[in-house]
Parts: C-alpha cells; sequence; structure tokens
C-alpha cells in the first residue's frame, strides 16, 4: 500500500471538473465541481445527524436507496439549506448534469457548501454544466477548489493497494475548515475507487469506518447541517468482488482508513484561524468507549485549544475535560504527556502534577503539531482524536462569515 498521486482521479475510469460559475462574487474562486465516472458506481454515503439538513442530502438518500451512483455535483458559497424551494434547486441541479451526460437523474449526487438560508438561484450552475463537462479530466485539485469555502488549503490523497493481485486504487477530496463537531461523519467528502466491491460492503465499510476517523475530529464543536462522505466504486480494478468480511474486505478497510486518516489531518490543520494540528492519544483505558470519550472531549476543550494556541503546558485543562468528559476513569491513574518534533515531556503522573522545565515545555508546543498523550493506566483500549488550537482569527472569521 503506498500513496500516489492523482486525488480523486487516480482510480481508473474516474474524471473531475472545477469551475466558477457565478455563484461565488469572487470570479477568482471555484464555485462548482463535477466527479464522474465513465460506469456506473456502487455507492455509499453517510450523512450529518443535525436535525436541520441541507436539501442535497434529503434528495441523495432518495437517490442513493439503490446504492448506485455515477456522477458528483457540488457548489460552494450557498448551503441550500433552509429554503423554501431547496429540494426543487437540488433535484433540477441533478436532472440538468444528468441530462448533459445522458444518465439517470436518480445517479447523480447533489452537494452543496457555503451560507445557511440564502435562496440557490438554480441558472447559474444550469449556465455551468456544459463548461463543467467539457473540462473533465484529471482535474481533482480543481475539483478540490471548487468545494472550498473558507478551507485554506486543498485536500486530497490517493492510494494505491492490491486485492488478489489486481492494482486497485482510491483517492478522496475534502472541505472542511469551521463548523465542524461530526457525528456520523464531516463536511463534504468525497471517495472515488476502481475497486470491485459490493454496495452493502461499501457502506459497511464507511460506516465502520468513521467512527474512528470523521467521528473523532473537532475544530468548534458546531455540526453542520450539509455533512456527508460518500464513496464511489466502479470496480475497473477487475479483481473479483468483494461481497463479504473477508481478507481482501479488511485490505480494502485498511485503503479507506489510510485516505479518512489523511483527510482528516488535514481538515482540522486547516481548522478556522487554526495555526497547530493536535492529535489527542489515550491508552490504557477500560473500554473503547471511555477511551474515545476522553480522547475527543479534549481535543473539544475550548481551554485547552487556548493554551495549545498560546504553547502554555496547562496540562490541568486536560484532566479537566477528562472528567467531565462522561468517560468512567480514575483521575488518580492519570499520566499526560506533551510531544512533538521537539521532543516530549510528562506534565503530569497520577492525576498530579510533576516537576518539569517549563522552557522545554514551551519549546514542544510551540510546534505546529502536538500531540497530546494520555494513559489512563486501567485496561488495554486505546483511541485517538484530532482537534486544533483556538485563535483570535477564529472569531473575526465567524464574526463576518456571512456579510
Amino acid at each position: 500500500m503506498k500513496q500516489i498521486n492523482g486525488g480523486i482521479c487516480a482510480a481508473k475510469g474516474f474524471k473531475s471538473s472545477g469551475i466558477h460559475c457565478g455563484i461565488r462574487k469572487n470570479k477568482t474562486k471555484r464555485d462548482l465541481a463535477l466527479i464522474y465516472s465513465e460506469n456506473p458506481c456502487n455507492a455509499a454515503a453517510v450523512y450529518t445527524t443535525n436535525l436541520v439538513k441541507g436539501a442535497p442530502l434529503i434528495v441523495n438518500k432518495k437517490h442513493l436507496a439503490n446504492g448506485k451512483a455515477q456522477a458528483v455535483i457540488c457548489n460552494s458559497g450557498n448551503a441550500n439549506t433552509c429554503n423554501a424551494n431547496g429540494i426543487e434547486v437540488a433535484e433540477k441541479t441533478a436532472d440538468y448534469l444528468a441530462e448533459a451526460l445522458n444518465i439517470n437523474p436518480d445517479d447523480v449526487i447533489v452537494s452543496s457548501t457555503g451560507v445557511i438560508g440564502l435562496p440557490l438561484n438554480i441558472e447559474p450552475i444550469k449556465n455551468g454544466i456544459p463548461q463543467l463537462i467539457q473540462e473533465l479530466g484529471d482535474n481533482s485539485k480543481q475539483a478540490a477548489e471548487g468545494i472550498m469555502t473558507t478551507d485554506t488549503k486543498i485536500k486530497e490523497i490517493a492510494i494505491e493497494f492490491d486485492i488478489n493481485g489486481k492494482k486497485c486504487r482510491i483517492g478522496g477530496i475534502a472541505k472542511g475548515s469551521g463548523m465542524i463537531h461530526p457525528n456520523m461523519a464531516t463536511m463534504l467528502v468525497f471517495i472515488t475507487t476502481d475497486c470491485n466491491i459490493s454496495s452493502d460492503m461499501l457502506q459497511k465499510a464507511l460506516s465502520s469506518d468513521i467512527k474512528e476517523t470523521f467521528n473523532m475530529i473537532s475544530v468548534d464543536g458546531d455540526t453542520s447541517t450539509n455533512d456527508m462522505v460518500t464513496v464511489l466504486a466502479n470496480g475497473e480494478a477487475g479483481n473479483k468482488q468483494i461481497n463479504a468480511d473477508d481478507e481482501n474486505f479488511k485490505t480494502f478497510m485498511k485503503a479507506l482508513n489510510t485516505v479518512n486518516v489523511y483527510l482528516c489531518r488535514k481538515i482540522v490543520a486547516d481548522g478556522e484561524g487554526a495555526t497547530k494540528l493536535l492529535e489527542c492519544k489515550v491508552e490504557g483505558a477500560d473500554t473503547l468507549e471511555n477511551a474515545k470519550k476522553c480522547a475527543k472531549s479534549v481535543v473539544c476543550s475550548a481551554l485547552t485549544k487556548a493554551a495549545m494556541f498560546g504553547s502554555d503546558a496547562n496540562w490541568g485543562r486536560v484532566l479537566c475535560a477528562i472528567g467531565y468528559s462522561g468517560a468512567q476513569v480514575d483521575i488518580k491513574k492519570i499520566d499526560v504527556k506533551f510531544k512533538s518534533a521537539k521532543g516530549e515531556i510528562l506534565v503530569c503522573k497520577n492525576g498530579a502534577g510533576v516537576d518539569f522545565s517549563e522552557e522545554k515545555a514551551k519549546e514542544i508546543l510551540l510546534e505546529d503539531e502536538i500531540e497530546i498523550l494520555v494513559n489512563l493506566n486501567s485496561g488495554e483500549y486505546r483511541s485517538t482524536a484530532w482537534g486544533c488550537d483556538l485563535t483570535y482569527d477564529y472569531v473575526r472569521i465567524n464574526g463576518d462569515y456571512r456579510t
């Protein structure tokens, strides 16, 4: 298994494009993206648990009921959420694209991201579809740019792996920078693969993996209305179809997990206003649930995030976050360390402070990737969560996001 170039176009049979169609005022920013497979795909998706859902998600649940798809169209700059005609706009988007590609509208996945409650004009999308199709090619980066909102960097990856001697590829792009605290998946993530895998096993793989990846990240504690992760598999690698939980399925799961972990880290590292990626690793828990609760609570703690921004080794905030996480732990057994490229330092032993060099701790915490290492010393379970620091810029960005 190795990382390769190509993003969502690395897998055989997939093309993509990204253009500016006029939804966003800034003409230098792409605001419409397309992912297309030359052949129909088995497909799977997971959606936000927020009761307020974007119109595209409602449409997609209907379109993906049969586990099939062939194209994804996504606009940025407008979430198409809480609009009286939102579903109509989403369905028309699918209809216009399907007609232009000569495919079934039910095989189109529609997605939108941006401002909530602002009516979405279908005309820029309708008028942009011909150019979007004309520019289809090996254009993963352009598609990744087309789905960005407050993101400052594109997020893409591709992995190559073998199934029974057949070379398979899986790639993904993602957008996400703020309003990130998922409880299913997160933001918008589009994954393509040429591996031959059934719709049922594809859904099983995705639903299982997000519990350890996209459900374990947080930027600001807000769960979005449009969160969706979707995977398209066109089978063009030529491997015997994966339709059972066997070794081939485990290999596919490992490849999917590699893609998802990479995108998770890229999303939180690009959190709105963020300067540091935080990774909390919890070990020694008596149950997996307790390990996950502790890790997620630490990266969600506003006080811990602020301390990391200030490079302040305030380990008490870590312990505090564990204490209110809901996990059943023995506080008197907990050890805490901070680690980065500059080294590692123990700051808490058995739930109490220890003598440590503040200068060394500061040096460690000044790095842009910080590990918060927690040992509960109560069992064999472990979990990892990802987050970012909380900075002045987060408030500035969200103070005038709509205007």
